[in-house]
């Protein structure tokens, strides 16, 4: 992969599920497609008519891996989809989602969005008592716990589990005639319900329910277990309360803007985060621009409250896959170019002003500014509409040691340079803040205040078997 797709924050995954619709593998595809942005690595769809299951997963695109052939092959009114970009655990097919076991003549699958930040601890205790693992994945070991006491009947088995792990997790878990869907009690990542016709749909962002024609019914509380099955539904709630910590990279960067997210729509929430950028740093420019997509709706909201003119300075192109013939020495940069490529002409001899949504390793951005001043931009300033990424996160985003963050070692001044722009700054975290409906106290900042919700198990980096 080249250093544009290196240089941006990635998400663990997405989950699409479908309760009592004739048609849920298709249902279920759709979804997925909806959800291609929370991972872009592997897919999988396991499905159930009751009685038999049959389950497709692969690596690559949802598009690329289900064809109308294999969808047919997919029979039944139960389904679980998955999209994965790994954090925890390889990127391998045998960590492709839905993960599914079979124990005592029962089929049980799981797709897991977050991370679990005591897998390593669990994993040893389960490896000691005989438990044999085949993947290197966090959400492997909620299956584990949930066949260790799964004589007791599946409710109770899920409800002893999410007792003992930590951390961020929306999961849905499918037997042959049942749907379980679990948040954590901190709500990091989201999950919500949708009604389809007699059927129930769940997933991890309300886009899905759009295309598929589901209707919004709410959010999947924090730390309830929701089980649905042939009785109806049943939501079993935690007697303890745990302070809320929604992401808030959530709505800055993951989320589709068309999305709902922590009763927040993603869209305004953006715009807002550039209204209040015009009013912290406004700037003597020419123009503003975005590089597409990222910092598309806070550059909008920057141009609206500014006056100052929006151009799309740098054209995107739609049509590049997630990989490439391998050009040659000669061709520098072509990483970069084959994605995003300026306007030379409305560039040229003018002060621009960049509209970015985060800066994790610096990379890319320093690559794009050298390519602006090669066509002639005379000055170029550049805002990001967050604080500056300072701390790992622990929860499920790809940044997981500090050594990935250059705003862990550098200064803004010292970024500025590396960089090489004439202007950078950063919204300040209060006016992240005042961006969101969110209250404060209900939002994780860990990343940029290191101010972790969930103790962390420091022995060591990702969770991985090759380690």
């Amino acid at each position: 992969m080249y250093e544009i797709d290196l240089d941006r924050p990635k998400e663990a995954c997405g989950i699409f599920a479908v309760y009592n619709h004739p048609e849920a593998a298709k249902l279920t595809y759709f979804g997925l497609y909806a959800l291609q942005h929370r991972g872009q690595e592997s897919a999988g769809i396991v499905v159930s008519d009751g009685k038999e299951v049959r389950e497709h997963k692969a690596m690559g695109l949802v598009p690329d891996i289900f064809d109308e052939q294999i969808l047919e092959t997919l029979k039944g009114s139960i389904a679980l989809g998955h999209v994965r970009y790994s954090t925890t655990g390889s990127s391998l097919l045998v960590n492709a989602q839905p993960f599914r076991v079979l124990y005592a003549g029962k089929s049980v699958s799981i797709g897991h969005n977050g991370n679990l930040v005591n897998a390593r601890e669990i994993r040893r205790e389960l490896e000691s008592e005989g438990s044999i693992f085949q993947t290197t994945m966090d959400s492997e070991v909620v299956l584990h716990l949930v066949a260790k006491t799964m004589r007791e009947g599946l409710e109770k088995s899920i409800i002893k589990t999410m007792g003992k792990i930590r951390g961020a997790y929306s999961m849905v878990i499918m037997a042959e005639d049942t749907l379980i869907a679990v948040r954590d009690p901190h709500g990091f990542r989201p999950l919500c319900l949708g009604r389809l016709d007699s059927g129930y749909v769940l997933s991890s962002e309300t886009c899905a329910f759009d295309l598929v024609g589901a209707r919004y019914m709410r959010d999947i509380e924090p730390g309830e277990i929701l089980i649905i099955d042939k009785a109806g539904m049943k939501s079993i709630r935690p007697e303890k309360r745990f302070p809320l910590a929604h992401c808030i990279f959530e709505l800055i960067y993951f989320a589709r803007p068309d999305s709902n997210v922590f009763n927040q729509n993603v869209y305004i929430f953006r715009k807002e985060q550039g209204r209040l950028l015009a009013e912290e740093f406004p700037r003597d420019v020419d123009l503003l621009m975005p590089f597409p997509d990222s910092g598309n709706y806070a550059a909008l909201g920057y141009a609206q409250a500014s006056g100052i003119p929006l151009e799309m300075g740098v054209i995107r192109n739609h049509y590049v896959g997630r990989t490439f013939i391998q050009p040659s020495q000669s061709m520098r940069d072509f990483g970069i170019r084959v994605k995003l490529n300026p306007v030379r002409e409305l560039l040229r001899d003018k002060r621009v002003l960049i509209i970015e949504d985060s800066i994790i390793r610096g990379t890319t951005a320093r690559t794009r500014i050298r390519g602006l001043r090669e066509i002639g931009a005379r000055e170029v300033h550049m805002l990001v509409s967050c604080p500056p990424h300072r701390f790992p996160c622990h929860y499920g985003i790809d940044f997981s040691t500090r050594g990935e963050l250059i705003a862990a070692t550098k200064s803004i001044e010292e970024i500025r340079k590396f960089i090489g722009l004439h202007s950078l700054d950063y919204l300040h975290i209060d006016n992240l803040v005042r961006a969101t409906t969110v209250p404060r106290d209900e939002l994780c900042l860990a990343c940029f205040d290191g101010e972790y919700p969930v103790p962390i198990d420091e022995s060591g980096g990702k969770f991985c078997l090759e380690e």
